[in-house]
Formats: structure tokens, C-alpha cells, sequence
């Protein structure tokens, strides 16, 4: 990516050591308090605060962990015990979604290895309109029917598989399964009236009847070993940990001229956007944000620059996400 202009580059130089007088008259005004007049590229700018510490933001504690983690492979892991889970990570943890936990003063990062794999035969219930909601044999499958939760499930997300086939939506994936649901656990599969032998033939789900198919089909599940990795013994250690995995840019209020502090209000407060050529106080602050590629008013021919994009940034004693994005007509 190219630097600016030399020309416009003094002018910046300039605007930062003698005063805000240069940028203040590039930046301008309008009546919704964005800068620029030209008519290439807009880039918006959104600050959100985000309250309180990187701790509170990622860090459960062992008495409190999400609903979703396997508590007794968080459990073991802590204790160093040998524990498995199959089809399914025990924390929901991945490289760019790490998960902590607190225990007895110590901070761990928690993870898993794939350790194996397993076959598994499940029923997967698929469900089919039918023309006409008269089918006298269907049954409600909603909250209001008679199925049990399990079967109640079941039909809300093939429903969504249902609903999907031959329209250009789609559905929540990692629920709906081979286009319809399969029953996992032992636990639902006991529970089901669907899966009887004398189940019924048809559901209702809003306001369409659906006709019930059932097949038994082969899976190759994945099976986890969890791990939990100390990482530190003090709240202060961890924020640190933190702070070098999920946020970017620091930057002191200081470190600004008057204008670009007055861009980072307003991309507080609601959104600030300007069109390319951008002011010298908004090129300031996109620098300092280590944003530099967004500079060039024909970013989108610019490889590896994402229309829109979402970062935290530090500025002062602060955390924000920071959100990039890009509207208009890219300069030639």
C-alpha cells in the first residue's frame, strides 16, 4: 500500500506539531457532522465502549460456567484426569474463539485434542409438506402439542430444514443434520414418540402439516480429549494475557490532535464517516488505529482489505470495538 502524497503527508506532519488549524479545515462540516467533500469511497467509523476488563469479558468462573461446557470434562481437565467427549467439543473452543476459566486463583485456557473417532447409527427425522393442513393423523408438534420436548425439538429444527428446501434461505447450521435432526443422545431416543413403531405419520408446525420420515443412518463422530492449560496467577497477568490476544491498536488521547479526538466522540457517540479523499484528522486517527490500508480510496481492489471489519482497539484506558466499513463508489 502506498504512502500518502508527500505534499499531504507535510500537511499532516504539520496539523500534529503546530496545531489542529490545518486539519480543522480539511475536516469541514455538514449537518450530520461528517468530513469531506469528495465523491469517492465512504468509510463509516463505529466505536462501541466495552465496560469493565478483558477479565470480565472472557473469563468464567468454575462455579459459573457456561451452560454449554461438559462439566465434568472441565472437571477432569482441571483435575488432570482422563476424560472423553465424542461428537462434540466440551467447551466449544477454537483457535479464534479461546475460552478461560478462574479456579482457585489460577487462570486456564480451556481447550481440547482429538484423541479418536467412533461410529454411531442415529434415526435422522426429516419432515415434508404435504399439500392441504386437513391430514386428520397429524399431531401438533409445537409447544402446545402432546410430543414430548424431545420429539418437540426435533421437528422445530427439520422444520427448518423443511422450510428451507427450494428457497434461497438456509438454516442455523451445526442444528439441522443430513437436512433434517438427528437423535443423539439415548436420552431423547427413549423419550421419542416420533421413533415408536406406532408413531404418527404426520406433524403440524406453523400452520404446515408435514409428512414424518425416519431413517437410521451411519455417523463418524470425532471424539475430544479436553485440556486445561494454566496460563496465569493474577488477575493483572491475565488482563495482559488478554490484551495481546484480543486487542489491536492502543492508542493515547494524547497521541491526538484535537480533530481526531473530536472523530473518535462521534464515532462513539453514533458513527463518523467520511467520503475520499479523507480529512488529515481522519487519515490521524485511521493511522493510529492501524487502519492505514483503508487510507486509499480504492480499497477494494487492495487484497487481503475486507469491506467491513471489526477490531478491538484501546484508546486511553478504554476498550472499544472498533467496525470499519465501506460504501460508495472506489476512486479509479
Amino acid at each position: 500500500m502506498d504512502e500518502l502524497a508527500p505534499s499531504r503527508r507535510r500537511l499532516l506532519i504539520g496539523a500534529l506539531a503546530g496545531g489542529i488549524g490545518a486539519a480543522a479545515g480539511c475536516l469541514g462540516t455538514s449537518d450530520d457532522g461528517d468530513g469531506g467533500d469528495g465523491d469517492g469511497a465512504e468509510l463509516r467509523l463505529s466505536l462501541s465502549r466495552i465496560e469493565g476488563s478483558l477479565r470480565d469479558r472472557h473469563v468464567r468462573d468454575r462455579d459459573d460456567p457456561p451452560e454449554g461446557w461438559d462439566e465434568a470434562a472441565l472437571d477432569a481437565a482441571l483435575a488432570g484426569e482422563s476424560y472423553a467427549t465424542q461428537g462434540r467439543k466440551p467447551f466449544f473452543a477454537s483457535p479464534d474463539d479461546p475460552k478461560y476459566v478462574a479456579h482457585e486463583g489460577t487462570y486456564y485456557q480451556l481447550g481440547s485434542v482429538v484423541v479418536d473417532e467412533v461410529a454411531e447409527t442415529y434415526p435422522v427425522l426429516r419432515l415434508f409438506a404435504v399439500d392441504g393442513d386437513d391430514v386428520e393423523s397429524a399431531v401438533d408438534g409445537g409447544e402446545d402439542g402432546s410430543l414430548p420436548e424431545a420429539d418437540q425439538r426435533a421437528v422445530r429444527i427439520a422444520h427448518f430444514a423443511a422450510r428451507a428446501r427450494g428457497n434461497a434461505g438456509g438454516y442455523q447450521a451445526g442444528l439441522v443434520q443430513r437436512g433434517g435432526y438427528a437423535y443423539r443422545t439415548e436420552t431423547a431416543r427413549a423419550e421419542s414418540a416420533l421413533l415408536a413403531d406406532d408413531g404418527p405419520d404426520h406433524v403440524s408446525y406453523r400452520d404446515t402439516t408435514y409428512r414424518v420420515e425416519i431413517e437410521r443412518e451411519r455417523f463418524h463422530e470425532t471424539v475430544y480429549r479436553p485440556t486445561a492449560e494454566a496460563l496465569a496467577e493474577s488477575p493483572e497477568r491475565m488482563e495482559a494475557i488478554l490484551r495481546a490476544t484480543f486487542v489491536g491498536a492502543r492508542v493515547g488521547s494524547d497521541d491526538l490532535s484535537a480533530e481526531a479526538r473530536r472523530i473518535v466522540e462521534g464515532a462513539d457517540a453514533e458513527e463518523y464517516s467520511e467520503t475520499h479523499p479523507y480529512s488529515e484528522a481522519y487519515v490521524e486517527l485511521l493511522r493510529a488505529i492501524d487502519a492505514r490500508p483503508y487510507i486509499d480510496g480504492n480499497v477494494r481492489k487492495d487484497a487481503g482489505v475486507r469491506e467491513n471489519q471489526k477490531e478491538m482497539i484501546r484508546y486511553g484506558d478504554e476498550y472499544y470495538e472498533r467496525y470499519l466499513r465501506i460504501s460508495g463508489e472506489a476512486d479509479d
